[in-house]
C-alpha cells in the first residue's frame, strides 16, 4: 500500500481564497459572516451567512468558461487550480490517466436548480433555458475540475451532504494507496443557496448572526459556501519530483447509522472515531487536535462532544470549529477542516472556536480553543464530518515521519 500525501491546498473561502488568506483568516480569527447577497433574504428573519466576497472566476480559471458552468462549479475547478499551483507539480510531468478527482457536495447546483425552476414557474417548460439546463447535474462538479486541469482519470462527484469532503478525501486515498493513481484532487464545494437556508430555518437550526460552537448559548448554524481541494499524491510520487509535503493523510473512517434523518447518533459517531483510528494506526492518544463538526446547534455540538469523551476519555485533545469563522460550507464543510488541519501541522498552530463566551456545564473537559488561535506542536489531526441521514466520515491526518 502506497502513502499518501498532502502537497497541494486550494480554499477558496470568505476569509480568504488562497493558502497564505486563508491560513492569515484562521491565525487572526477572522470571521466571515456578512448579509446575504446572492439571493434576496428580506423575507427571512435571519439573513446572515459565509458567502465568498469578491470571488471572480475568470481570474482563477485558465480552461473553463465560468458563464458555462454553475457557481458550485465554479468553486471546485478554482480551488483545484489553486491546490495546482501550491503545489508545484508540472502537469505534463503526470499522465493524465493517472490523476483523478472526488469532489463531495451536499447542494450540487442548485441555485442553477431555483433559477431554471422559477423560469418554468413563470413561463412553462418551454420557458427554461437551455444553457442552464446543462448546468444542473451535480455531476458537474468533478466534470469542471477534470476539464478545468485537463485530467483524464476518475471524475466522481458523491453527494453524501455534510460529511462528503471527507468521504472525497477516502475515496482518494484508497485511489490512490492501491495504486490505481498517482494524483488525486479531493474535497468539496457548495454555493449559499435559498433553499438551504430555508431549510435549516424551518428546521429551527439557523442562528441569526453569530455561529457559536460548544458555547453554553450556541443557537445554530449559518450557511455558507466555498470550494476547499486538497491535492494528494502517492509519498513516491511526491519524494521523486522533490515536492513540499504539508502532511500525510494518515486513515479515516466511515459510517452510517440510519437513526435518524437530521439528529446525530451519540454511538455511532463514536464508533466511527475508533474506526478512523484502527484504519490510521493510532490510538486516541496519538491525536494533538480535533478540527470537529462543530455545527453550533445545541444538539449536534452535545451529541459531538459526548461521542469525543466516550473515546477520548479524561485525554481529551483541544477541540476547535472553523463554522464559527466561515458558516456550515455544506458539501465543503469537511474539506475546509482538512485543509485547517494539515495548516495546523505545517504551520504549528490551532484554529479558534470565535464567537464563544460562555463555558457549557455540560461539556466541561472540552478545550475549544476559544477566540484565538493558539501556538501549538501538531502532529496528529482528526478531522470530523457527520451529515444527516448518519452519513459520518472521519479523516485523520498526520505529520510526515
Amino acid at each position: 500500500m502506497n502513502r499518501v500525501v498532502v502537497t497541494g491546498l486550494g480554499p477558496v473561502s470568505s476569509i480568504g481564497i488562497g493558502v497564505s488568506a486563508f491560513t492569515d483568516g484562521l491565525r487572526e480569527g477572522r470571521s466571515g459572516i456578512s448579509p446575504i447577497r446572492s439571493f434576496d433574504a428580506s423575507g427571512f428573519p435571519h439573513r446572515n451567512a459565509g458567502e465568498v466576497p469578491g470571488f471572480r472566476p475568470e481570474a482563477l480559471l485558465r480552461r473553463i468558461d465560468p458563464a458555462r458552468w454553475g457557481r458550485s462549479g465554479q468553486f471546485a475547478a478554482a480551488a483545484a487550480r489553486l491546490a495546482l499551483a501550491d503545489s508545484g507539480l508540472d502537469p505534463a510531468t503526470v499522465a493524465v490517466d493517472r490523476a483523478g478527482v472526488v469532489v463531495g457536495t451536499t447542494s450540487g447546483e442548485s441555485v442553477v436548480v431555483e433559477a431554471v425552476t422559477a423560469q418554468q414557474v413563470e413561463a412553462g417548460f418551454g420557458g427554461m433555458d437551455p444553457d442552464l439546463l446543462r448546468q444542473v447535474p451535480a455531476g458537474r462538479l468533478a466534470h469542471a475540475v477534470s476539464t478545468e486541469l485537463e485530467l483524464a482519470g476518475e471524475s466522481l462527484t458523491l453527494a453524501t451532504a455534510c460529511s462528503a469532503s471527507n468521504y472525497a478525501i477516502g475515496y482518494a486515498y484508497d485511489t490512490l494507496a492501491t495504486g490505481e493513481a498517482d494524483v488525486m484532487f479531493a474535497g468539496g464545494a457548495d454555493s449559499v443557496c435559498r433553499w438551504a437556508h430555508a431549510g435549516f430555518f424551518r428546521l429551527g437550526a439557523l442562528t441569526a448572526d453569530a455561529c457559536s460552537p460548544f458555547d453554553r448559548d450556541r443557537s445554530g448554524i449559518l450557511t455558507g459556501e466555498g470550494g476547499a481541494i486538497l491535492m494528494l499524491e502517492t509519498l513516491e510520487h511526491a519524494r521523486h519530483r522533490g515536492a513540499r509535503i504539508y502532511a500525510e493523510v494518515l486513515g479515516y473512517g466511515l459510517n452510517c447509522d440510519a437513526n435518524h434523518p437530521v439528529a446525530p447518533d451519540r454511538a455511532s459517531i463514536a464508533a466511527c472515531m475508533r474506526a478512523a483510528h484502527r484504519n490510521a494506526s493510532i490510538k486516541p492518544e496519538d491525536v494533538d487536535y480535533i478540527c470537529a463538526h462543530g455545527t453550533g446547534t445545541p444538539a449536534n455540538d452535545s451529541v459531538e462532544a459526548q461521542a469525543i469523551f466516550d473515546v477520548f476519555g479524561d485525554r481529551v485533545p483541544p477541540v476547535s470549529s472553523i463554522k464559527s469563522m466561515i458558516g456550515h460550507t455544506m458539501g465543503a464543510a469537511s474539506g475546509f477542516g482538512a485543509i485547517a488541519g494539515t495548516l495546523a501541522i505545517a504551520h504549528g498552530f490551532l484554529p479558534p472556536t470565535i464567537n464563544w463566551a460562555n463555558p457549557d456545564p455540560a461539556l466541561v473537559g472540552l478545550d475549544p480553543v476559544p477566540n484565538t488561535a493558539r501556538q501549538a506542536s501538531v502532529r496528529v489531526v482528526q478531522n470530523n464530518g457527520f451529515a444527516f441521514g448518519g452519513n459520518n466520515a472521519i479523516v485523520l491526518i498526520g505529520a510526515v515521519e
